[in-house]
């Protein structure tokens, strides 16, 4: 079902910007936008990665340089039964961090330094198994492909304003460019945000299964939410298309679970994994924690608390 779901999503996207190219162009004009779509649909695939970690700066690190990220994140992907993901580090004081990637063997996982400054070590393994969900449920190349296409959607909506031609010319006129500036970027946001917000929820209980323990990731996105807020992330400010790849949303403290956020509220994101956690609380559940590797017996040496004692990063 995700997967026909994704496909849907991407063929709504792949028509609207036919759509536009007919318009504007007609039989002709819809070719080219189909073709371009096409190359963008491809571009993406096999660049998504690189074109994302370039945009926020974001340098690879190893266990010498990075021990403890490092050994978090190989730990979590075996737990989920992936490769060893490229580990990356942003330069940014908003806690956050994505995952991406065309599949799970090309795939990345970036931290801000903020994140690794603010966070415990159980909150981090709480984030990145969250992200490493992401890679498994291979949602990374879908968010990057669709917010690809979402911005040349809007763009080429910008572009009929000067280009649509009159109706004398067989054009579209002024109002249908005025309609297709406003109608097609909502529509095509609006299909961006119904994949995020449905990806996230079920990414937070997958990176609740990968690490053992629901409330780690809940208490670092509490603590997440309320930082990111009066943070600014300027490497996303200028790269908008690319927010919805994040944990927390990186731009404007959206705190609503509104239409037109590109993230669900964090106190239902919470809320949902407490519920998992009162869920698991069983005995089984707990050994179910344990096997993960990062609770009781993990890197930390028996670090069980919902709430850590403090961070490691700083």
């Amino acid at each position: 079902m995700n997967h026909a779901r994704t496909f849907v999503l991407i063929a709504v996207m792949t028509a609207l910007f036919m759509g536009i190219g007919a318009l504007l162009g007609g039989q002709g004009g819809m070719l080219i936008a189909f073709f371009i779509a096409l190359a963008m649909n491809a571009f993406s695939y096999w660049n998504s990665d690189k074109m994302v970690l370039r945009m926020h700066g974001a340098q690879e690190v190893d266990r010498a340089s990075a021990p403890e990220l490092y050994d978090i994140v190989a730990q979590l992907a075996k737990n989920a039964d992936l490769p060893m993901p490229k580990v990356y580090i942003m330069d940014n004081p908003q806690p956050n961090a994505f995952a991406t990637g065309r599949n799970p063997d090309n795939a990345a996982v970036a931290a801000t330094t903020g994140l690794l400054a603010m966070l415990s070590r159980e909150e981090v393994a709480g984030v990145m198994a969250h992200e490493l969900a992401h890679v498994k449920n291979r949602d990374t190349l879908i968010m990057t492909i669709t917010a690809t296409l979402a911005g040349a959607i809007s763009m080429l909506a910008n572009f009929a304003m000067f280009f649509g031609g009159g109706r004398e010319r067989g054009g579209i006129g002024i109002v249908g460019s005025i309609a297709i500036m406003i109608l097609a970027p909502l529509a095509a946001g609006l299909v961006q945000m119904a994949i995020s917000r449905t990806r996230e929820y079920a990414a937070d209980r997958m990176g609740a299964e990968i690490c053992g323990r629901p409330m780690w990731l809940g208490s670092a996105l509490n603590k997440m939410s309320e930082y990111a807020r009066g943070i600014e992330n300027s490497a996303a400010e200028r790269n908008p298309a690319s927010a919805h790849l994040f944990i927390i949303n990186p731009l404007s403290g959206q705190r609503a679970d509104r239409l037109f956020s590109t993230h669900p509220d964090t106190a239902n994101r919470v809320a949902a994994l407490q519920a998992l956690a009162d869920e698991w609380g069983t005995p089984g559940a707990r050994r179910r924690a344990a096997a993960s590797g990062l609770a009781d017996s993990g890197p930390w040496g028996g670090a069980t608390n919902v709430r850590p004692k403090s961070g490691p990063w700083s």
